[in-house]
């Protein structure tokens, strides 16, 4: 592999962006292609398919061999709320491949008894966000209930084109939540991306089947992404 090719998928992992490194196995010629972007000679189904995927393998294209070999960053679900569903949510996640922080500034519900061996942080959203900004490969979910907690990181989500972003509450809380977004600056396309009620609609009605229908949205908006999509 050159050296620029490597320099640029580094820079890739490190900028958490879904890379492909192309190979010509006639001459074993290396290329990069960056999700969201075309790269000459491949079809773009053939990329786009292995980014949803996040399988490598080999593809063919006027009788030429070249191996994809795939590079997305692990998802990962940020919830914001240290709820019943959210330790649900917690034992899920990982089964499913994403690595899952809670983060709830509420002490008395932010506790290590409650979420034993899970990324916890009792901290404001907006404190802990600085220092782990959200990206594409995120997914917000927001359960507090809260707009003093649940607001900033919506908003936060929206704007970095997070895979996901859910958020709890009736359809009359949302009708508020949303006048709240408007003012804080996010357009209609941006909201109406959030998925609410939160999860699929498979009738949950407790914290673990809510959970469910969470991770199962989740998955789905992962895999069913638009490619390069961006808020």
């Amino acid at each position: 592999m050159r050296i620029e090719i490597l320099k640029q998928l580094n820079e890739a992992k490190r900028a958490r962006r879904a890379a492909i490194l192309v190979t010509d196995l006639a001459t074993a010629e290396d290329r990069l292609a960056l999700e969201g972007e075309a790269l000459p000679g491949i079809p773009a189904e053939a990329l786009n398919k292995a980014f949803l995927s996040g399988k490598s393998g080999l593809v063919e294209e006027d009788g030429k061999s070249f191996f994809l070999n795939v590079h997305v960053p692990p998802p990962r679900i940020v919830v914001i709320g240290a709820v019943h569903i959210s330790q649900a949510l917690a034992a899920m996640a990982p089964v499913a491949g994403f690595d899952l922080e809670i983060i709830d500034p509420r002490t008395a519900f932010a506790t290590p008894e409650r979420f034993a061996g899970v990324k916890l942080t009792a901290d404001w959203p907006e404190d802990v966000l600085k220092d782990a900004p959200l990206d594409a490969f995120t997914a917000l979910v927001a359960v507090t209930h809260d707009p003093k907690i649940d607001d900033y990181p919506l908003v936060s989500s929206l704007k970095a084109g997070c895979f996901y972003v859910g958020a709890l509450g009736s359809r009359k809380t949302h009708a508020k939540r949303v006048e709240r977004l408007k003012e804080a600056g996010c357009t209609d396309a941006q909201i109406a991306r959030i998925s609410a009620p939160i999860g699929l609609d498979i009738g949950a009605s407790t914290p673990g089947e809510i959970a469910v229908a969470i991770l199962g949205d989740i998955i789905q908006a992962l895999r069913k992404r638009v490619i390069g999509a961006r808020a």
